[in-house]
């Protein structure tokens, strides 16, 4: 079945489901995984689909060599993905600085589950949002994507592997084991734009891997087996892919490997924001637990209170600019809502010098229904 058959379908399926037909969708030929629950689905999907449009589905002995044969698939010019959980991810780590440093793109997803350690393998959590964003060693950003809804399962892997191509970087979506699981109609639809990765801009014989041109700070990406030579490593790296060992080489690259996602914040961040003109309070959440906070928002504009609503769609990098706007807009308060002790919250408290910081944070498997965020609500109000 190809791409052209399905784009307008309306499906019921699951967000595990949803990511990986999403992948499909935005040109996705080299999965490379281990099974672990609640994550399994999604290579199972992709075992069963990637045939279908000639890809390669591999099952590797573990998830460390599932992401690094992810870097090699995107060096041959594939577009490349994995699958895991809290404790995969964990053992991913080292590799994500790598795919950082060799600029691969490569998109993981990450099904949260209760932890740490084993944990509750079948339940929700969103207690790994600091491990998306600092699993790995040394100074590096990163991209990381929350889906809400089984649908934006779909759009946002779509997503994920356009920045992940367009700013040649890993890109995480961090979904949890409710969302993979769960099943709710889904739009697969062809109203897409899909990005390529940038090309080499200068002939063979001047090609250096890591020279970037363009105020963007992405070099131009050859690909190996073809007429451009190159050496890529781990180490810290002159332009030509050369390691160089001094302080002077480790600045310029290290600065230029943030500045590229840093400086492309307004472009990256995305959010999804209700009655915020008048606000004095705001509640923000985002993934699974996101979900019951515009039922809570309107029932307390029924009762007259002026509570706005923040729904984060990406969390790395963080939206500082929309806390600004926040502070600037007269917001007194913001109540920040995670299924964790606090990992967001803490973000957002860099900003009390403009608005006072609250949270429910508790490290639950069950999303807070409605009922509970209102109770927690009024006694804020």
């Amino acid at each position: 079945m190809s791409n052209a058959n399905i784009q307008e379908k309306r499906i019921l399926t699951t967000g595990n489901y949803a990511c990986a037909e999403g992948a499909i969708t935005a040109g996705c030929l080299y999965f490379a995984g281990y099974p672990i629950t609640p994550s399994s689905e999604i290579a199972a999907y992709m075992s069963r689909r990637l045939p279908q449009v000639n890809g390669t589905f591999v099952q590797m002995e573990d998830e460390l060599a599932s992401i690094t044969s992810c870097f090699g698939a995107s060096y041959a010019g594939k577009k490349a993905m994995t699958a895991t959980s809290g404790p995969g991810l964990s053992l991913m780590a080292e590799s994500i600085g790598l795919g950082v440093m060799l600029e691969a793109p490569t998109v993981i997803v990450t099904i949260m589950r209760g932890g740490p350690s084993t944990g509750q393998p079948t339940n929700a959590s969103q207690s790994d949002v600091y491990q998306t964003r600092y699993a790995s060693h040394g100074d590096y950003e990163i991209i990381v994507l929350a889906p809400s809804t089984v649908q934006e399962m779909y759009d946002l892997t779509i997503r994920a592997f356009n920045l992940s191509e367009k700013y040649r970087i890993p890109v995480i979506v961090a979904s949890d084991g409710i969302l993979g699981q769960m099943m709710e109609v889904v739009n697969i639809h062809s109203d897409i734009e899909l990005v390529e990765r940038k090309k080499p801009q200068v002939p063979p014989e001047k090609y250096k891997p890591f020279e970037a041109f363009d105020d963007d700070l992405v070099p131009g990406m050859a690909l190996a087996g073809t007429e451009y030579s190159f050496y890529v490593t781990g180490l810290t790296h002159d332009i030509e892919g050369n390691p160089e060992m001094t302080p002077e080489a480790a600045e310029v690259l290290i600065e230029r490997l943030c500045e590229k996602i840093r400086k492309a914040r307004p472009q990256i961040n995305d959010w999804e924001e209700k009655y915020l003109d008048d606000a004095d309070i705001v509640l923000l959440a985002y993934g699974i637990n996101a979900r019951g906070v515009p039922e809570v928002v309107e029932q307390a504009h029924q009762k007259g209170y002026k509570v706005g609503l923040v729904r984060l769609k990406s969390l790395w990098p963080f939206p500082d600019e929309l806390m600004e706007r926040i502070g600037q807009m007269g917001v007194s308060k913001v109540i920040v809502c995670e299924m964790n002790n606090g990992m967001i919250i803490r973000e957002v408290q860099r900003f009390r010098h403009l608005f006072t910081v609250s949270g429910i944070t508790i490290p639950t498997t069950i999303p807070f229904s409605p009922k509970f965020i209102f109770e927690k609500l009024m006694k804020e109000v």
